[in-house]
């Protein structure tokens, strides 16, 4: 197999003026330039682009962190990264993590090892504290608020929708009120955030009866409505997380014959729209992007993203 040597000996000049070429960095004269090509195209020569990015310390690949894709929380992040990448040329990876701390590690300890030029986590079983320490082998941006933790985040601000969705329930008297989650309230950022928010404005946390977790689809919203089909006292509003999430709810007491709550989801998507729910826009393609841009800031920086509250 043709290597470097090989066409620095059939050039007539050195291993180093070739790597020059070969890496368009540094000065090569036009003769020994168009010399190197004329041997290139005669052995054929296809240059090893793992070897040539391993040599400057770059891969022009990212990994993004995702615990699963059954969300739209992640599929817009992904989206947004993905879209702002391509037109920079470069390539993503998916890692996939189920909130598995030890593969968390792994995905960093490869990111010490320059087999990514950074990594994006769009959410985490590992803390925060525990990712930082990691930061001195490249570029790592979290996609919530890091709070005084110093590292780069791109973030929607949930509080305020949050809050502004609660107190609009509040307002309009609902009491009984179900929430689904995807992840319970000890282990998930959003999910401590929603129910705090729900405690400042109501001043107490939701009937235990009412609140779900492990709800990340249309099924499990479906799913999540039988159970409060069979409860004495029903939900008068149903708070989810996600628009399609909301749907499975609506399908489901449609399926049995039940008056359909008043339903909220969030991420605005096409099954809010067309169904009339009410949600909070998150913009998370938005944040997606920011999110890719931070990785090549010199600086740690946190850019938040504004949400909407969208009562339909």
């Amino acid at each position: 197999m043709t290597n470097i040597r090989d066409i620095a000996k059939q050039s007539g000049y050195s291993v180093t003026t070739v790597s020059r070429y070969l890496n368009q960095n540094g000065y090569v004269s036009e003769a020994a330039a168009q010399k190197i090509k004329e041997v290139i195209t005669k052995l054929d020569y296809v240059p090893n682009s793992i070897a040539r990015d391993l040599s400057i310390g770059q891969t022009s690949t990212i990994g993004v962190v995702v615990p699963h894709m059954h969300h739209p929380y992640f599929t817009q992040l992904v989206a947004g990264v993905m879209e702002a990448a391509f037109a920079k040329r470069i390539n993503v990876t998916l890692l996939q993590s189920r909130y598995d701390a030890q593969l968390e590690i792994k995905y960093l300890e490869q990111l010490h090892q320059k087999t990514y030029d950074g990594l994006i986590f769009t959410s985490h079983g590992i803390s925060l504290t525990d990712m930082v320490k990691y930061q001195k082998y490249g570029p790592i941006v979290c996609c919530e608020d890091p709070g005084e933790i110093n590292l780069s985040a791109a973030y929607t601000t949930r509080k305020t929708t949050y809050l502004q969705a609660f107190a609009h329930l509040k307002k309009h008297h609902f009491t009984n009120i179900g929430i689904m989650l995807s992840r319970p309230y000890e282990l998930s950022a959003t999910s401590k955030l929603t129910l705090d928010c729900y405690l400042q404005v109501f001043k107490h946390y939701p009937n235990k009866h009412l609140l779900q977790t492990t709800i990340t689809t249309y099924s499990d919203g479906y799913q999540g409505a039988l159970k409060y089909l069979k409860l004495s006292s029903q939900p008068d509003f149903v708070f989810t997380n996600g628009d399609d999430i909301a749907a499975g709810v609506r399908q489901c007491y449609i399926d049995h014959h039940h008056t359909v709550p008043p339903l909220m989801g969030q991420e605005n998507q096409l099954a809010s729209q067309l169904m009339q729910i009410s949600t909070i826009g998150h913009h998370f393609k938005q944040v997606g992007a920011q999110a890719f841009h931070l990785l090549s800031s010199p600086q740690i920086k946190q850019v938040p993203v504004t949400a909407e509250l969208i009562i339909r």
